[in-house]
């Protein structure tokens, strides 16, 4: 497995390369994709970090596992490939967007968009075995885009965290308190909990009246 990741990112987290942990996940992962049907295609693992530079983050969020059904998954968390059906929990967000900030729905689950305004669309997980949600939990990918999360919080100034659901939730543990960082949290946008306080949380709005007041550009979500 090759590491193509973004120069900047590879300068903040190279020191992870060359852990023992990091090289029993590349060599899991390498004999994962040689003998199973694994998402996303190899080229598009760090996805997220190559589509936003580090020193380009402005908003966070945090999902778990890529998708695992066939030509969903591209390294970006809650966004599947163009010409894809647009998974549930993504409809919900898209709702969320279009009442919090009384817009049209998008009709693309490529979210690619976002993550060049600088939204970094992380998973936890960076691979997955088809059909098998959770297959490459608990294999080191986690301690890898923890120590992102942390450099990241300890690095930079006024990133908004978008803390969606229970998991995510306990990334905020990572989150330097002392850099001006915004944390604003909600249920999972999925069906089971949107209606929980996801629907009306106005993350949206609030993260680009946060972006404006330091002076960043704000997000065309």
């Amino acid at each position: 497995m090759t590491i193509q990741i973004d120069p900047t990112w590879r300068e903040q987290l190279h020191s992870e390369f060359e852990k023992p942990y990091f090289k029993e996940l590349v060599s899991f992962v390498k004999k994962q994709y040689a003998t199973n049907t694994i998402y996303p295609p190899p080229k598009l693992i760090f996805n997220a970090f190559n589509c936003t530079p580090f020193n380009r983050v402005k908003v966070v969020i945090i999902g778990q596992d890529p998708y695992h059904g066939k030509g969903q998954a591209h390294g970006l968390s809650f966004s599947v490939q163009e010409g894809t059906t647009i998974p549930p929990s993504l409809q919900n967000i898209y709702k969320e967007i279009t009442s919090d900030l009384e817009r049209p729905s998008p009709t693309s689950g490529d979210l690619s968009y976002w993550a060049e305004q600088g939204v970094l669309l992380l998973n936890a997980t960076l691979t997955v075995q088809a059909k098998s949600p959770g297959s490459h939990q608990g294999k080191g990918w986690e301690e890898f885009t923890d120590k992102a999360i942390e450099i990241l919080s300890n690095k930079r100034r006024h990133v908004v965290f978008l803390l969606w659901g229970a998991y995510a939730q306990k990334k905020k543990s990572l989150i330097n308190p002392d850099n001006g960082h915004l944390i604003l949290t909600s249920p999972h946008p999925s069906p089971f909990s949107a209606n929980k306080g996801f629907f009306g949380s106005k993350h949206f709005s609030k993260t680009n009246k946060f972006l404006t007041d330091h002076d960043f550009m704000e997000i065309d979500w």
